[in-house]
């Protein structure tokens, strides 16, 4: 999977960081130090670090990930990232 979301709530800037979904590349996922998470009220499962998104973009940039676009949506910060 070359494209990666990641994201934080800009209150939450220090962390902690979502990195994936349910579809998430568990080995990536397991790289990053991610935990799955059931949210109360989603129907969906996300993967999130306690790591500040800084510390996250620098892991990812170590496994070849590039932050292509970078953008803030209501309270939350999202960096959309590729890996060749």
């Amino acid at each position: 999977m070359p494209y990666l979301l990641i994201s934080t709530q800009i209150r939450l800037e220090a962390g902690p960081t979502m990195v994936g979904d349910e579809h998430s590349d568990p080995i990536l996922m397991d790289i990053l130090g991610a935990r799955k998470r059931n949210m109360l009220g989603n129907n969906f499962c996300e993967y999130y670090v306690n790591d500040a998104p800084r510390v996250v973009l620098d892991k990812l940039e170590q496994l070849g990930y590039r932050v292509v676009s970078m953008t803030g949506v209501g309270q939350t910060l999202v960096w959309c990232l590729h890996r060749e």
